[in-house]
């Protein structure tokens, strides 16, 4: 990525990168949240941690890039090595633990950027809808010294500094490597974080003329129980949730090629990659029967090639997202899968 960020540096070099990875434009674009998406591939949180990267990402073809997990104080993340390849398996298990700058300096950062695209020409602040360039997500989190009876608190700090950063946002409660941040999950607790959101949007797109409530997302857990999907589907329909995002990793380590040794060397962490795939699908189609289609998903997991984007969007996702994807399979991930979409 830095090789990149150094030649996208270079109009003609970035331009090049551009024309050779990014699909067609126009045949894949879709609508959704009020915004418009270029086309439906996007590479989730947990890459771009800290906003670091996103012209380079926008070379790459991306339809749009969800940056974070970002919490309100910088913090250092898990003890490294907290990232490891399972070949075998096309996954990745990583405890990265929440690792990125503080939202102060991301969100200086995303200012900065959008300033120089509007200055370049290439586009205008701020993003208005039915505009195709790159749309930025923006995922929260809490801090790992945050306890829990105070997330709401960190989640509120981050919504209002990335408010006019970025185009949507996603409450990350489902990452594996934040000792407790699962229980966040639960109903109550939820309901609490989302709720005072909520309000803080209609605050926030209340004060000036032009500026709109943002959406809003969660993000679950492939470890869920139908019950607690449940409580969450009924929890997102009660305080109109613009969306979910399905899945994160799992703790799960079942069906594995790579060895119990190996897997015993490597430790705790959330598995991503090929072997949440069926899972992943299995929620997207969950969420989509029981809500009709009446609640938007974002799906992830597994997804390397076109034929694994057909199938999330034939359970019901309107857009899918990347990452070990984009490890394994490379830069020309999302040309590959937005060919494959548009071939017949």
């Amino acid at each position: 990525m830095n090789m990149m960020k150094m030649g996208c540096s270079v109009g003609p070099i970035r331009k090049s990168i551009s024309n050779q990875f990014s699909p067609a434009s126009g045949a894949l674009s879709k609508e959704l949240f009020g915004l418009r998406f270029k086309n439906p591939v996007g590479l989730a949180a947990g890459f771009d941690k800290n906003a670091l990267y996103l012209t380079e990402l926008e070379a790459l073809g991306f339809g749009f890039v969800e940056i974070g997990t970002v919490t309100p104080k910088p913090q250092a993340g898990n003890d490294k090595p907290r990232l490891f390849r399972l070949p075998k398996d096309k996954a990745l298990i990583n405890r990265m633990g929440f690792n990125n700058d503080g939202v102060q300096v991301v969100a200086q950062r995303l200012k900065e950027w959008r300033e120089k695209q509007s200055a370049i020409g290439s586009k205008k602040l701020p993003i208005h809808p039915g505009s195709e360039e790159l749309i930025i997500g923006g995922n929260i989190g809490k801090n790992k010294v945050t306890p829990n009876e105070d997330a709401w608190k960190d989640y509120e700090i981050c919504f209002r500094a990335l408010f006019d950063c970025v185009d949507y946002f996603v409450v990350n409660v489902s990452s594996p490597n934040t000792p407790g941040l699962r229980e966040l999950q639960e109903k109550d607790s939820l309901r609490k974080i989302l709720s005072h959101l909520q309000t803080i949007n209609q605050q926030e797109s209340g004060e000036e003329i032009n500026r709109r409530p943002k959406p809003i997302l969660l993000k679950i857990a492939p470890d869920l129980t139908p019950q607690q999907i449940d409580d969450v589907i009924d929890l997102a329909m009660e305080i109109k949730l613009d969306g979910l995002v399905a899945t994160n990793t799992t703790i799960s380590r079942e069906l594995l090629q790579t060895t119990g040794q190996e897997l015993e060397t490597i430790g705790a962490g959330g598995l991503s990659g090929a072997p949440v795939r069926k899972r992943a699908t299995e929620i997207v189609s969950y969420i989509h029967e029981k809500t009709r289609g009446q609640l938007p998903v974002i799906a992830s997991g597994g997804i390397f090639t076109a034929a694994d984007a057909k199938e999330k969007l034939a359970a019901g996702a309107s857009l899918v997202q990347v990452w070990t994807g984009f490890v394994y399979e490379g830069p020309g991930i999302v040309k590959n899968i937005c060919n494959g979409l548009t071939a017949r």
